[in-house]
């Protein structure tokens, strides 16, 4: 197979659909296909270096978040007949609708991961938002009509999709994410956590619980700020770790909240960190933090599944009851309350019992978190 994956950006900034596209090359390489990628990138960016495949950076055309570039329209009606199949990843941008006229010229089949941008959450948050959508979802909707597949992550993201607009007449398909175990084979994990204790010589001897994520109100980081205060004086000993990008500045707001809180000195801002660095905060953790309001699956509950560690969800994440059912985390509701119940559920288990949770949480990630199962799913849809 000779796979396309288009996406605006592989910046880390823009959050998991960038990492979902590094692990599907990968996966799809070890599975003998040939993969291209291309985005509106500039071409001499760093974190293009890791992407795993050739990479057509053909530089930022935007118009605000639309994402227009002729110069993608004209790669991609010259491209296409390349590939056996393209992937489109993310909603409501040129790019999508520009793969959608080069598939039906080339007659070349093309699917889109919408990567959650569907969820009728936004409807509910942005009100405002959804009615311009509303203006544009005949351009979008056809994109999604002429797909081959539209491709969800789990059966929640699916059924949650066809509730947000109408007509909704697509060909869905479950396909879900995960990483590669190549990220962490040949790796020396005892030297991944030093990397971090390196990085953040104020974690060295602590515990603590670990956020790592876009720095933004739909992953509920103000709640995990409230409800860390609440609970901290039972786990006096604990601390917080929030770890991603602040791209709309929330990130300030939320360390003065801290301080009013009295927990300055125990919440940890390092920023987005990469490499050897999240993976050594990742094993070094007592467990993983996610209390988003909307999640269509959460790569980096994978990775730290993947890295041994229980992982703690709001019920807004899709995944959280095949992580209940495991027994490797814990979920509640994605309010202030749900979150402190979280929180104090995991303080109050017995050591041994947070021990049997890390202890199986790789046993879940090979279970159901396996790339090689999403590029089969990928394969068939595209007929091969």
């Amino acid at each position: 197979m000779r796979i396309l994956h288009v996406i605006d950006s592989f910046s880390p900034a823009s959050g998991g659909p960038p990492e979902a596209v590094r692990q599907l090359v990968r996966a799809s390489r070890a599975a003998g296909a040939q993969v291209e990628a291309v985005c509106l990138d500039r071409p001499q960016v760093e974190f293009l270096s890791d992407v795993g495949c050739p990479v057509h950076a053909l530089g930022q055309s935007f118009v605000g978040g639309y994402a227009f570039s002729p110069r993608l329209w004209r790669w991609l009606r010259a491209n296409a007949g390349r590939f056996d199949g393209m992937v489109m990843h993310g909603a409501w941008t040129f790019p999508g609708s520009a793969l959608r006229s080069a598939a039906r010229c080339a007659h070349r089949p093309y699917g889109i991961f919408v990567h959650g941008a569907l969820d009728p959450w936004f409807k509910r948050q942005y009100p405002l938002k959804h009615a311009k959508k509303l203006l544009y979802w005949p351009m979008q909707y056809a994109v999604l009509r002429d797909a081959a597949a539209v491709f969800f992550t789990t059966p929640a993201e699916r059924d949650q999709a066809r509730t947000s607009f109408r007509p909704n007449d697509w060909k869905s398909v479950v396909a879900p994410l995960g990483i590669m175990e190549e990220e962490l084979a040949g790796h020396d994990p005892a030297r991944q956590v030093e990397e971090f204790y390196w990085a953040l010589p104020a974690l060295r001897g602590r515990r603590f619980l670990l956020f790592l994520g876009r720095i933004h109100e739909k992953k509920g980081c103000d709640l995990l700020i409230e409800a860390f205060a609440r609970v901290a004086p039972a786990a006096p000993d604990v601390h917080l770790v929030m770890a991603g990008p602040d791209q709309a500045g929330l990130g300030a707001k939320l360390e003065m909240r801290a301080g009013q809180l009295g927990v300055r000195e125990k919440v940890h801002w390092p920023g987005m960190i990469g490499g050897p660095v999240k993976w050594g905060a990742l094993r070094a953790c007592d467990a993983f933090v996610l209390p988003s309001h909307q999640e269509n699956f959460g790569v980096s509950v994978a990775e730290a599944l993947a890295a041994g560690r229980p992982v703690l969800l709001s019920r807004a994440v899709n995944i959280w009851p095949e992580i209940a059912n495991d027994g490797v985390g814990l979920a509640e509701e994605d309010t202030l309350d749900g979150v402190v119940r979280l929180l104090e559920r995991w303080f109050g288990l017995p050591p041994a019992e947070r021990a049997a949770m890390a202890a199986r949480a790789r046993s879940c990630y090979f279970k159901r978190f396996s790339m090689g199962r999403t590029v089969a799913v990928i394969n068939e849809a595209f007929g091969g």
